[in-house]
């Protein structure tokens, strides 16, 4: 019996056991109906590629895949494997990613570091005016003269140099470097290290989780920038894979493809696509389930001092 203006409990107390009232129950189940609709959603159309890639030509032109290979056969996978295109541009995307991450980073650190400290003359000028490129820029247009004077259109450093720097992951780098303690700085420069000893010795080593984060940020987004390429690149050979990928899906008609596939291998345009798309996906899905605690931590690495 309950004391009046006792608060009760939402779960009713029933032979010694708490049953969970329907109204909750209902609630869950829709709930786990909902996010196992959505999951379903996002990876239907990943596995269809699959079963496309996989299926026959037959089978694939006349709408017959959808979930699992028909006529199972690998002659796309061959095809794309040994495609001089596909793996130039595969080659062009895996350095632009590669160098442009660890040159991003690097920049990104040196330019956290100092503004970091309060102790900075015009620093609080130096923030305001990164942050003013957060939100405007030079447009488009002035952006392209300039690449265009440093003569580095259709070259490979245009594909990471205007990406150089990022601020928001900058910012996150920077108050993550004023969240350790000033004292280990103190004790450093007692035994006479100088600022760049102190960044490389005792800094960086202390930052491993903050750094791993935003490499794996800038790797992203080399790996899936697209819209660089194809303002400032021409020559094939220098193309990297996202904008291989488009053409591949905007030039790739019967007639062109069956120019450049040999007929037995039995594969049509449309599981060469599905094929080219899985393996340009392969190295984000190798990689990304290793470094997700990361992405995860990258939301709030930083972002409380202490």
């Amino acid at each position: 019996m309950h004391t009046k203006g006792t608060l009760q409990s939402p779960a009713v107390r029933r032979n010694g056991a708490i049953r969970t009232p329907r109204g909750e129950k209902i609630f869950a189940v829709v709930n786990h109906i909902f996010f196992i609709l959505m999951g379903l959603s996002t990876i239907f159309p990943f596995i269809n590629l699959v079963a496309k890639s996989l299926s026959s030509e037959a089978a694939v032109v006349s709408g017959m895949v959808t979930l699992y290979p028909i006529d199972f056969q690998i002659g796309t996978y061959k095809y794309v494997a040994s495609n001089s295109l596909f793996l130039n541009a595969f080659m062009v995307s895996i350095t632009v990613t590669l160098v442009g991450s660890l040159l991003a980073l690097f920049m990104t650190t040196l330019a956290a570091y100092p503004l970091s400290k309060p102790r900075l003359r015009g620093r609080k000028f130096f923030i305001i005016m990164y942050l003013f490129t957060m939100l405007f820029s030079g447009g488009l247009i002035p952006t392209y003269l300039l690449m265009h004077k440093l003569n580095l259109i259709d070259k490979l450093p245009v594909l990471f140099l205007p990406l150089m720097i990022n601020v928001y992951n900058m910012l996150i780098v920077k108050s993550y470097f004023e969240s350790l303690p000033d004292s280990l700085e103190e004790s450093a420069k007692m035994d006479g290290a100088s600022n760049m000893t102190i960044l490389v010795r005792i800094i960086l080593p202390l930052s491993m989780p903050v750094l791993a984060t935003i490499a794996l940020f800038y790797a992203v987004t080399f790996w899936n920038d697209y819209f660089t390429s194809l303002i400032y690149i021409n020559s094939v050979e220098m193309k990297p894979l996202q904008l291989y990928l488009k053409e591949l899906f905007v030039s790739s008609t019967d007639a062109f493809m069956r120019t450049n596939v040999d007929a037995s291998l039995n594969v049509s345009p449309q599981s060469i696509q599905a094929a080219s798309i899985i393996l340009a996906t392969l190295p984000i899905i190798f990689v990304y389930p290793f470094l997700q605690k990361y992405f995860v931590k990258g939301v709030l690495v930083g972002s409380v001092k202490g």
